[in-house]
């Protein structure tokens, strides 16, 4: 049981480490190649923060461990917006950009609605146990694929006002980049091996295990990013990369290993985990779109409703 709780923790030590490496080389490599540095970040580094969230997914459907794909995706997008929003709203009040709330936050809002119907066969059918298709993982990775279209038109028309950065040489990027890889899908196998062996061991299901410490393991970089961005005035880049990784974690980290490796049948997941999925996105809709900000106290309404939805998850575990 220790050995296995210190392993989790080195799995995502090795995990966040390796995702940072990557970006790091990956961008360097943009770099040299003369791509802008609005595209490197709106793709290369959102794509960055949630490799983890993939690297645990393809490898938990591959070991068998369905409900951490789902639990896995479910948990870090309330996480995002509960608790990192919440969280960096106390810092100070975040300010939302007019094209966020016009595009991007739509955005947002299409692909979790699209992913929570598609998890919701019984409420069409009440003879159809909930599943998850191959087809279903097709249907988002088209849905992620325009979104990716609409990037990268948006950053054709941006001036890259750093065009001038030093990057690391072109050697030195594919090592990193190389490097960031292996240890993400080295970190990623002793997370979900050993949550699955923590959540035998407690006598808890695995999709409380994914809900709850792999969902959070899995989002610390962007707990970080966010918060440190709040701290010193960046809100654009704290609520751009919450809403970007939600938009990731749904269109590629469930879209990838479900088209590649085939649908999952009896989901565990109830009506309650999809609907703080779906509402939480709905709420952030709502306060970015009253007053174009999110105040401390709808910082504070973040943070209670997932105190209450996390004790009601404890308390099912």
């Amino acid at each position: 049981m220790i050995l296995n709780i210190f392993l989790l923790i080195i799995g995502f030590v090795i995990l966040i480490k390796g995702a940072d490496v990557f970006v790091d080389g990956a961008s360097s490599i943009a770099g040299n190649f003369k791509v802008s540095k609005m595209l490197i970040g709106l793709t290369i580094v959102a794509f960055g923060t949630s490799a983890p969230e993939l690297a645990v997914s393809i490898k938990s459907i591959i070991s068998g461990n369905q409900d951490i794909v789902f639990g896995n995706v479910i948990g870090s997008n309330i996480l995002n917006i509960l608790l990192i929003l919440g969280t960096s709203a106390l810092f100070h009040s975040l300010t939302v950009k007019n094209n966020t709330v016009k595009k991007e936050l739509p955005i947002t809002m299409l692909i979790t609605t699209l992913f929570v119907v598609l998890m919701s066969d019984n409420i069409f059918d009440k003879g159809m146990v909930n599943s998850f298709t191959r087809s279903d993982g097709f249907v988002l990775l088209l849905f992620f694929l325009v979104f990716i279209y609409y990037l990268i038109s948006m950053a054709r028309h941006k001036i890259d006002e750093d065009s001038d950065e030093v990057y690391m040489s072109l050697g030195k990027a594919f090592l990193f980049t190389i490097g960031g890889i292996v240890a993400i899908v080295l970190g990623s196998n002793f997370v979900v091996d050993s949550a699955s062996k923590i959540a035998a061991a407690l006598g808890v299901s695995e999709k409380m295990i994914s809900l709850t410490i792999i969902a959070l393991g899995t989002s610390l970089p962007e707990l970080v990013t966010s918060v440190t961005a709040t701290r010193k005035g960046e809100y654009d880049i704290a609520i751009g990369n919450v809403v970007g990784s939600n938009i990731f974690n749904i269109g590629l980290v469930i879209g990838i290993p479900i088209a590649i490796f085939g649908g999952v049948n009896h989901l565990s997941f109830n009506a309650i985990d999809l609907c703080v999925l779906l509402g939480s996105a709905m709420l952030l809709f709502f306060y970015s779109f009253n007053d174009r900000k999110i105040s401390k106290g709808e910082g504070l309404s973040f943070l209670g409703i997932f105190i209450i939805y996390y004790t009601y998850v404890i308390m099912m575990g």
